[in-house]
């Protein structure tokens, strides 16, 4: 049995790579309240609730 190998159009894990790669340079000297006020900021920007709210 032969299985063909289709070209993705869009990589998800590619993207998600490249997002978590932006994000841990934007944190990675960050005490822990300064990351808090990083991702309510973002949640701000972006209206977003986190789960639960």
């Amino acid at each position: 049995m032969e299985t063909s190998k289709k070209e993705k159009q869009f990589d998800t894990v590619k993207m998600m790579r490249e997002i978590r790669d932006v994000i841990s340079t934007e944190t990675q000297n960050m005490t822990f309240e300064e990351l808090k006020a990083y991702i309510k900021q973002k949640l701000a920007d972006n209206n977003t609730k986190l789960v639960g709210q």
